[in-house]
């Protein structure tokens, strides 16, 4: 459940402002308002902070031997060393950026011979004045007889040459003659100054790589900084008076569980701090607090991973999204030999953490169950390890739901409604069916939980007619994707005439719909809301069309995941009769269903996931807003 909050202000004294701080981040209980602080300190830190993040980006790329263990580094040496790469950071840009520029110019002279723009200098103190030209070869013959010129040297494309005794360029001169600049320096010191920076740069690697064994230094630094930077910004952002009295008051605002209002409100007592509470007003601003019993807080690691939150004024399906997603694992997952894998190596890790006293990981129960739910589906259809059928031992099979089992393959069911001598389903049909109607009890659930939260209001029949309508929907989708023969509208089940009987569903569902869904207050303003957006309405009908069917995912990605394992076995199993290819023959194998297993699972977050998000979640009405309970609070190792 989502536990209530209350929000609460706090006022205290100015002067005992930090002292007061470091006892409500012992407290552990203030969700704090965001601020925003200014000072000299915080500004500090989040300099030594940045200097340290470049600083493990830029040691991190130093390959440390591994006869060098990392050393500790007191923490004022920590703000030095990272002080300094920054600054050597900076310095080997400049360097390198020196060396393109002077190597480019190089590059430029490099037909030209050595040159020096002090000899071109004292040549012309002299009256000879000097000028470099290149020319196209061809060219180079029809240069007027009037000019003098110095061949320096030609190659198949061009010629260089000096231009005598010109300090411009002369009119005559032909136009696809190219003057060359001299360079800023001459080309033997271009030369020597890389060759200097290069050796900057080797001292600056060394230092690098002297320096890259204190990376875990600095990271359990930036780590602590952290708390420093969190505690300042409060420091500095919360409000104040800025009189300069002893009475000068400061204050800050939060939010604080139901539950624990009580522990806060004797700690203000007890340190002589004002408060105030009330019931939050706004249900965006308020952070969102889960609190929920051991099996269901199975499903955080998840949920946590995927960063959804839902808002204080939302939903806790963590329930609901644990059932269903476990359900969705062992289906798209699929072989029951995986879920045997799963299952055995979590729980390994987990006795052997049990043995060395170790705290078990979140994650663990969550693998553990999951890998459950994927053998039990692997046992309903007799998936294991992609084998054929004629080699699974004839117990397993037994253990198997036929009209699921990939061992009654070929085989046909014909529904008792149905006539003699019509075609029957099949066991990929049944599959689908399975699929379809997860749809329909997921998607209930959802309406169910939007008629419970509006049943005070007329809205509820709204909610009332988008689950009627659902429910009519479903036998639509029999009839269009799985037979339309034995799902029909003529069909009659206990005199009920079932397939009428599901349209008029739809129909009745989608005026009550259309009545009611937008409700508040005045069935007029909810029909002419409805009106407004006749195409979302209509739409609408669609949508529930597609919500169902888009759970027949389930059935196909478990199917491609089958086919993987079978053609792997496949590719294997001339191998294993081979001594000398066996070997490769066991590499091909585990290489196969392992990636077979990593795309199983890159499924399962794609598919398994996005129907409890966004499917499910559409239809209760969720949008995931919220964002964590995280209080103002010291930070645990």
């Amino acid at each position: 459940m989502i536990e209530k909050m209350k929000k609460v202000s706090i006022v205290l004294l100015n002067s005992e402002r930090e002292a007061a701080l470091k006892k409500l981040r012992k407290l552990g209980l203030v969700h704090l308002e965001k601020l925003e602080g200014s000072s000299e300190k915080l500004s500090a830190y989040k300099e030594i902070t940045e200097n340290a993040i470049v600083t493990e980006s830029v040691l991190a790329e130093v390959k440390v031997p591994k006869t060098k263990t990392p050393k500790s580094l007191a923490d004022e040496k920590v703000v030095e060393l990272c002080a300094d790469v920054v600054a050597k950071a900076d310095r080997k840009k400049q360097l390198m950026e020196e060396i393109t520029v002077n190597s480019a110019e190089l590059e430029r002279f490099a037909a030209w011979g050595g040159v020096n723009p002090e000899d071109f200098a004292y040549l012309g103190e002299k009256g000879i004045a000097l000028k470099m030209f290149e020319v196209p070869a061809d060219k180079y013959s029809e240069i007027a007889e009037d000019l003098e010129t110095v061949l320096v040297n030609r190659d198949k494309k061009l010629v260089r040459f000096l231009l005598v005794g010109k300090n411009e360029r002369p009119e005559n001169l032909l136009p696809e003659a190219f003057e060359v600049s001299l360079p800023r320096c001459s080309t033997e010191q271009l030369q020597n100054e890389i060759d200097a920076n290069k050796k900057e740069i080797a001292e600056i690697d060394a230092f690098y790589k002297e320096s890259a064994v204190y990376i875990p230094a600095i990271k359990a630094y930036v780590k602590a900084l952290e708390t420093d930077i969190e505690f300042e910004n409060v420091n500095a952002g919360m409000g104040k008076e800025t009189e300069g009295t002893a009475a000068d008051l400061a204050w800050l605002s939060g939010y604080v569980p139901e539950a624990d209002f009580e522990t806060l409100s004797a700690a203000c007592k007890e340190n002589n701090w004002a408060l105030a509470s009330q019931d939050p007003d706004n249900p965006e601003e308020v952070p969102t607090k889960l609190k929920n019993n051991k099996i269901v807080s199975m499903i955080y690691p998840l949920t946590d991973f995927l960063g959804t939150v839902p808002g204080y004024a939302e939903y806790d399906i963590s329930g609901w999204f644990l059932l269903f997603f476990t359900i969705f694992f062992g289906m798209i997952f699929g072989d029951g030999g995986y879920g045997l894998l799963v299952t055995v190596a979590f729980g390994l890790m987990t006795v052997l953490n049990k043995a060395k006293g170790k705290k078990i990981p979140a994650l663990f129960p969550l693998a553990i169950l999951l890998g459950v739910a994927t053998m039990l589906w692997g046992m309903v259809t007799c998936t294991w390890f992609g084998m054929s059928m004629d080699m699974v031992p004839s117990w397993l099979k037994a253990l198997s739901i036929p009209q699921f089992s990939n061992a009654y393959k070929g085989e046909t069911w014909v529904p008792f409604w149905c006539e003699s001598g019509t075609e029957g389903l099949t066991t990929d049909k049944f599959l689908m069916i399975w699929c379809f109607s997860l749809a329909l009890i997921q998607l209930s659930v959802a309406h169910i939980k939007a008629m419970i939260r509006n049943c005070k209001s007329l809205k509820v029949l709204g909610d009332f007619g988008s689950m009627i309508q659902l429910w009519g929907m479903l036998y639509v989708v029999f009839m269009m994707v799985v037979d339309g023969n034995i799902f029909n509208l003529n069909v009659v089940i206990g005199g009920v005439p079932v397939g009428k009987v599901c349209v008029g569903l739809v129909a009745v569902g989608f005026l009550l719909s259309f009545v009611f869904a937008n409700y508040e207050g005045s069935i007029g303003e909810s029909i002419m809301s409805s009106v407004k957006n006749i195409i979302s309405v209509l739409l609408g009908v669609v949508n529930v069309f597609s919500d169902i069917v888009s759970y027949i995912r389930l059935w196909a990605v478990g199917l491609a995941g089958a086919a993987i394992s079978e053609t792997v076995n496949q590719m294997a199993g001339p191998m294993l009769g081979h001594f000398i290819l066996f070997i490769a023959a066991i590499a091909l194998l585990v290489f196969g269903h392992g990636l077979n297993m990593i795309l199983n699972l890159l499924s399962v977050i794609v598919h398994g996931v996005r129907l409890n998000t966004l499917e499910f979640s559409t239809h209760l009405g969720m949008s995931w807003s919220g964002f964590k309970y995280a209080p103002f609070s010291e930070k645990s190792e």
